[in-house]
């Protein structure tokens, strides 16, 4: 007669190295891992095989961007840009136009290329198929596959300027640019998006609460980009929510530096910096009106390093804590509370100044690098040194399958000073494995 089957009990500790067999296990253990530049944070270690998540210092750094505007009479050569971009971590560009010079001195750089159509040709390019094609073929095909060319913006922030003859052409000019896109054969390779201010939202705190100013009006951008699986770029800056609310503890939220943070009243995530959560207000707009699948990225944000008087909180200290801590944060992988475990793809503002722009001194100041090619301030954008550590990095924020408590201050992560032989590569983990972990395994066996 079988006997009723017994549980034997194992339990086996696994070393940090070598990394653990592929055994069906499941856990999630947070652990740390020194990104190569001056902080330690958590990487997220779940579900079956070896290999975590989410790591610090990935070689591959495609989701760092730059903006390249060209309001200026003193900008360098494009093809001395083009080095400059390649000494550095940014493997892509936005342009706001499509200047054909910059573009070609992008060639086979590898550096993925944003190009954009003006708001003067959203009428023509939504009237005229025609014009789209030809807009496509002196634009686009002329340059492409040897200039990487991977979106292709039409406008810039239109839902915000209240001209509601020119909102009514931009979906069609971006259905004709698509097609012409698809008639070339390249529709799946290059998308067509468009950018928007952070104004399309009307309700934006809590994150929690996004929702869109216009939800009707959004709706059939929403779809285009839905079904070309094409992004919704947007521009969040802290900067400007500082602007509004110029308080020392604001300062430190904006900036990534150590706070105690800020709870979200609707969904109880605690904050700890206003680019998560100016990110996260923006994926619960999106999410409220069925585009959950639709990806964000950030097409603009920065911190100017001087200003007017009246401009609080411009200073060449803060921009490189901003750019820095940001660059530190996407280089974490942690991502948002909403979108845990991946970086979004940003796109600072921006790589000169620009001098020829109207309006206060901040919007001159926004260049993290000089007309000579030297920096402004180093943000650790360099693929040769290590990234300064000037400003305190700011706790992880916390995701939402990590169980957190709400009600006091998160305690920040002491950075720890790696070893000398791991000091000179900003761009390499020492470690991406677990520390010890104990698996205890049951497995049913009969009895014979």
């Amino acid at each position: 007669m079988s006997q009723p089957p017994r549980q034997l009990r194992y339990s086996i500790t696994f070393p940090p190295s070598p990394p653990p067999p592929p055994f069906h296990y499941q856990f999630y253990t947070p652990y740390l891992a020194y990104d190569g530049i001056n902080q330690m944070a958590p990487c997220y270690y779940k579900g079956k095989g070896t290999a975590p998540l989410s790591c610090l210092g990935e070689k591959s750094e495609s989701f760092i961007g730059v903006n390249y505007g060209v309001v200026a009479d003193n900008l360098p050569a494009p093809e001395a840009t083009a080095n400059l971009l390649k000494s550095t971590s940014i493997e892509k560009v936005r342009l706001y136009g499509s200047d054909p010079e910059i573009i070609k001195a992008l060639r086979n750089s590898g550096i993925g290329i944003v190009i954009g159509a003006a708001n003067a040709d959203i009428p023509k390019l939504a009237s005229d198929p025609d014009f789209a094609g030809q807009w496509v073929g002196s634009n686009v095909l002329a340059y492409y596959p040897d200039s990487n060319i991977i979106v292709v913006t039409v406008g810039n922030e239109v839902m915000s300027y209240g001209d509601h003859y020119l909102i009514s052409q931009l979906l069609p000019a971006m259905q004709n640019v698509q097609n012409a896109l698809n008639a070339a054969l390249v529709g799946g390779k290059i998308k067509v998006s468009t950018v928007h201010a952070m104004k399309v939202l009307g309700q934006s705190e809590p994150p929690s609460s996004g929702a869109f100013s216009s939800a009707d009006m959004m709706k059939g951008l929403l779809e285009f980009l839905k079904s070309t699986d094409s992004p919704f770029m947007i521009n969040p800056y802290p900067y400007f929510a500082y602007q509004s609310d110029p308080r020392p503890d604001t300062l430190a939220f904006c900036l990534f530096q150590p706070n105690a943070g800020r709870v979200d009243s609707g969904s109880g995530i605690k904050y700890m910096n206003m680019f998560d959560a100016q990110v996260d207000a923006v994926r619960s707009a999106l999410n409220l009106v069925g585009f959950k699948d639709v990806e964000i990225v950030v097409a603009e944000t920065g911190w100017p390093y001087r200003g007017d008087p009246n401009e609080v909180g411009t200073s060449i200290e803060n921009a490189k804590a901003y750019n820095g801590n940001l660059i530190n944060h996407l280089r974490s992988m942690v991502g948002t509370p909403l979108m845990p475990g991946k970086s979004v793809d940003t796109y600072i503002f921006a790589l000169f100044d620009e001098d020829l722009k109207p309006g206060p001194i901040s919007e001159r100041s926004f260049g993290m690098f000089k007309p000579d090619l030297s920096a402004t301030y180093d943000a650790g954008l360099s693929k040769n040194v290590q990234a300064p550590t000037a400003a305190p990095i700011a706790p992880v924020t916390p995701s939402p399958t990590i169980p957190s408590t709400h009600d006091t201050p998160a305690t920040p992560v002491t950075p720890v000073t790696p070893s000398p032989k791991h000091s000179g590569n900003p761009g390499t983990a020492i470690s991406c494995r677990p520390p010890h972990s104990q698996l205890i395994i049951l497995v049913s066996s009969h009895a014979s």
